[in-house]
């Protein structure tokens, strides 16, 4: 699961009310195979019930991410070096780039995510903790276009994604993603979380917990596209359903129709027959070795890695070159 994306100057409601996101949303439920982007997870409730999700006994990758950056905090300083300009993506509650101000000692803090309110929330309690730190958060889709505004430091911009969001994207999307970082400044560096390949069991069971806690987010989804889109879904015509694709490498969320579903929205709609799924949902599983060539075709090389003794995790570092 990703964590999506405050700074405009002003309050924002962020992408949601736009009318782009209505047009991608329509097209989505409109598709062969239905799809919505998994940055359409994250209204407040969605980052909440993710903060749940990272809780559980089944999802060790926030626990696993974290033990790493405990155990080789020290020695992931000195190869990233101090006093950089942290750019923290999907940054939700900022926890994980709180955890390394310690050793980091970055001299200004740019937390980014898809959630407003959730971030600004986060951002005001931060402040209190670390007063003499700038922090400039910014609220934006940063999947789609990424432009930092006025008032970020240019110099030495260490990028943080941490909890193997990069496996939202397709290969090549995270290719071109991560090369659009890169673009950001040849001194750039980027700090990164990737999920290793591992029991089928394991991962499934990471995205189908027995609380029916990821349940509960994938269908939130709905009753957000209801606010966005101003859609009639019902939550109760459908089910989470998670899986391993072994031919793609990947865990697949999905939402399956109970029975024939009938959706409206102004302008449109789109019927469901029962067992229909809309596609939620990628998180892509990576070697250490496909996952540096990806750095390498991204323009970041000079990668150090670090996993947990289970090698179930892996952070990189990666410079710019």
């Amino acid at each position: 699961m990703a964590r999506s994306q405050i700074s405009t100057g002003q309050s924002s409601p962020g992408f949601a009310a736009s009318s782009d996101a209505r047009a991608e949303l329509a097209a989505g439920l409109r598709q062969s195979q239905p799809r919505i982007s998994p940055k359409f997870f994250y209204d407040a409730l969605g980052s909440k019930l993710f903060e749940a999700i990272c809780q559980l006994d089944e999802y060790y990758p926030t626990r696993t991410e974290a033990a790493i950056f405990a155990a080789h905090g020290e020695e992931i300083a000195e190869t990233a070096g101090t006093g950089s300009v942290l750019i923290d993506l999907g940054a939700g509650n900022c926890a994980k780039a709180e955890s390394l101000f310690g050793v980091l000692y970055p001299r200004q803090y740019v937390p980014v995510d898809i959630s407003v309110e959730f971030l600004t929330d986060a951002v005001e309690k931060l402040r209190t903790k670390h007063p003499t730190l700038p922090m400039h958060p910014i609220g934006m889709d940063f999947t789609e276009n990424f432009a930092l505004p006025a008032g970020i430091g240019q110099n030495r911009r260490l990028f943080f994604y941490p909890g193997s969001s990069i496996g939202n994207f397709s290969p090549l999307q995270a290719t071109r993603f991560l090369g659009r970082l890169r673009a950001a400044g040849d001194d750039s560096a980027i700090l990164i979380g990737v999920d290793l390949v591992k029991d089928a069991n394991v991962l499934e069971a990471a995205y189908d917990d027995a609380l029916g806690v990821t349940a509960a987010f994938n269908l939130n989804a709905l009753r957000h596209l209801n606010r966005l889109l101003r859609s009639d879904f019902n939550v109760r015509d459908w089910r989470h359903v998670a899986l391993f694709n072994h031919e793609q490498s990947r865990i697949e969320m999905h939402l399956e129709a109970r029975r024939d579903v009938s959706v409206r929205w102004p302008g449109g709609g789109q019927d469901f027959a029962a067992g229909t799924r809309i596609h939620t949902e990628n998180s892509y599983k990576y070697t250490t070795s496909r996952f540096i060539e990806l750095l390498k075709a991204a323009g970041f090389g000079n990668a150090v890695c670090w996993t947990d003794a289970a090698s179930q995790f892996l952070v990189c570092y990666a410079q710019a070159i």
